[in-house]
């Protein structure tokens, strides 16, 4: 049975593979790990410009780097094929713009190492409980489906979901590996989330950059401007 979902962390991971047949999206799930024992970073959300100027740049990443231009928002016709938990989520929040939180802020770079290099990283603020309650719902969701597949127009992507450790940082951690494979090409994202107080942090991307770039992203988010 197919059924389109308009699920958020779903649909914008797709997009990471269906970018290389014409997707304009994002990477951002992760499965739940531990809880660590920092301190809240701040008692009220931030916003959207607050969260802004704690993004990482060009300076906080180093020589390599080129910042993409963040591209338009379109509501895709994606469809989920062989993942009831993920089926029944559709609807709830808006397709292809990342979680369904109003304080956000987004940024992408592409690494001249390699041509399929890439990390971005999200940021994310409301309430812990809101935060916590509203990731959660949707990385046990699309956990609970290790093999998938997921169509945008004429575009058939096979997905596979692992569990990943996470590092102990912030309050709550989440880490996983997805695999995309659509076309006659097969791709590896590493994402991993943390929540630090009432800011979630998500960095995705090509695994070794992810881990390299990770401690830096949580440390700006949680510096007070």
């Amino acid at each position: 049975m197919r059924r389109s979902t308009t699920t958020a962390l779903g649909l914008s991971a797709v997009c990471t593979i269906l970018v290389l047949t014409g997707c304009a999206g994002h990477a951002e799930s992760a499965a739940p790990a531990h809880r660590g024992g920092s301190t809240p970073t701040a008692p009220v959300p931030l916003s959207s410009t607050q969260l802004n100027q704690r993004l990482l740049n060009e300076s906080d990443l180093g020589e390599g780097y080129t910042r993409k231009p963040q591209a338009p928002r379109r509501n895709h016709d994606v469809t989920v094929i062989g993942c009831p938990a993920l089926e029944k989520l559709g609807g709830d929040t808006a397709t292809g713009s990342g979680l369904d939180f109003a304080r956000k802020a987004k940024v992408s770079f592409t690494y001249s190492g390699s041509s399929s290099s890439e990390v971005s990283e999200e940021l994310y603020s409301d309430s812990a409980a809101k935060l916590s309650k509203g990731i959660g719902k949707v990385f046990d969701a699309m956990l609970s489906c290790p093999a998938y597949q997921v169509t945008s127009g004429s575009t058939v992507v096979d997905m596979g979901t692992e569990k990943s450790a996470a590092p102990d940082l912030g309050d709550e951690q989440w880490s996983q590996l997805l695999t995309f494979s659509a076309g006659g090409q097969h791709s590896v994202v590493k994402q991993t989330a943390i929540r630090t107080g009432t800011i979630l942090v998500i960095v995705s991307g090509s695994p070794g950059l992810v881990d390299t770039h990770l401690d830096k992203a949580v440390a700006k988010a949680r510096t007070a401007r």
